[in-house]
């Protein structure tokens, strides 16, 4: 049984698309564009949902990449929209390519991932308890 909690979007354009989900059981919803843009190489830019969205206290929303515009090397990024934010969601997008990539009103930008959020106490010590794995890390797995 999938966990399911109600959130409030805003219309903030009349061309706004709402996010849904492509297929029942996925973690991301589809954020769409509701603007027309070029992002070009090496270029980020700001790209307009038309949404504001409401979460319920305790949760947060995630950005993450669409597949299929990163396989293009289009990565979205500032991914943390946290649920006390009643603007406009907004989602940054990257030209990782050398070439212009264009952005359609209604195209698919993002997926939007709403989860629970754990709030740590932070406790600063002077030693962390040992593990098998230690300190080894970036590449110590191996290829």
């Amino acid at each position: 049984m999938l966990n399911k909690i109600k959130i409030k979007i805003k219309r903030l354009s009349p061309d706004a698309i709402l996010p849904r989900y492509a297929h029942e059981g996925d973690a991301g919803l589809d954020i769409y564009s509701v603007e027309e843009c070029i992002i070009y190489p090496q270029e980020r830019k700001m790209i307009s949902t038309g949404l504001s969205i409401e979460l319920p206290p305790g949760y947060v929303s995630l950005v993450w990449d669409k597949s299929g515009i990163a396989a293009k090397g289009i990565k979205s990024m500032g991914g943390v929209i946290e649920y006390t934010y009643r603007g406009e969601y907004k989602i940054i997008l990257f030209n990782t390519t050398k070439q212009p990539y264009e952005i359609k009103k209604g195209d698919k930008i993002a997926q939007l991932l709403i989860q629970p959020i754990a709030t740590a106490e932070i406790q600063e010590v002077q030693e962390l308890s040992k593990t098998s794995r230690g300190n080894n890390g970036f590449g110590s797995t191996g290829k």
